[in-house]
């Protein structure tokens, strides 16, 4: 498993718990706004983490933790995900999963196995514009679309979420998002910030007010809407 990084507590990564987060290398999207560009681009070059020091870091905290969040990069490009998670709930630690959503076959087996407690999904923008956003030319959406499908229909909590940037999205996509998630539980619509570690520089963010507007804009389609990342 590709370790890159560990947080040993955090109350933001996963709603409602005190959980760690860990970080996996490598992705396969080229997302412009994508904020572990290092860890996208050059995963082998960036240090890395023994599984064996993550697991047993959580097993002396696991009275404190209740969960920890897999993120990255993209975890489901992983194929030894599933046994690493394993030894996590071993421990007696839920697992939030953070995705692309490409990987449905990936995400309906973690689901199946009762590995993962919680699923956040990335909406990376309407289907139309979807390639450009994620930085594959023809993209294919139907894994997309298959994922949505699935995680609004398994029964865990979930959350979809759009990093929103004023370059790559407009209102127009918002209704277009509402329309194919209608129904959903909850949507979260994340302000774009500069890491200092993005794939391509020089993009910008929307003000406060716009980002209610968007909001707004979905209001009819999603139970819970909420923004992040606002100042």
């Amino acid at each position: 498993m590709q370790i890159h990084g560990f947080n040993k507590t955090t109350l933001l990564d996963y709603p409602k718990h005190l959980a760690a987060t860990i970080f996996l290398g490598g992705c396969n999207y080229r997302c412009p706004f994508c904020h572990n560009a290092s860890l996208v681009m050059y995963p082998d070059k960036q240090p890395s983490i023994p599984e064996e020091e993550i697991l047993s870091t959580l097993f002396k905290r696991k009275h404190i933790l209740e969960g920890v969040c897999i993120t990255g990069g993209e975890p489901t490009i992983h194929k030894n995900l599933p046994d690493f998670i394993r030894k996590i709930k071993e421990i007696g630690l839920k697992v939030k999963l953070d995705t692309n959503g490409n990987n449905p076959n990936m995400i309906e087996y973690l689901v199946a196995e009762d590995l993962i407690d919680y699923i956040a999904m990335d909406i990376k923008n309407s289907l139309e514009k979807y390639g450009t956003t994620v930085g594959i030319l023809n993209f294919n959406t139907s894994k997309i679309q298959d994922s949505v499908s699935f995680i609004m229909s398994c029964g865990l909590p979930y959350e979809f979420r759009t990093t929103v940037v004023k370059e790559l999205h407009a209102p127009s996509d918002f209704i277009q998002i509402g329309n194919w998630i209608k129904g959903a539980k909850s949507y979260y619509l994340q302000s774009y910030k500069d890491s200092g570690d993005i794939l391509f520089p020089g993009l910008s963010s929307y003000s406060k007010d716009e980002l209610y507007a968007f909001k707004e804009i979905l209001t009819p389609y999603v139970e819970l809407i909420e923004l992040r990342g606002i100042d």
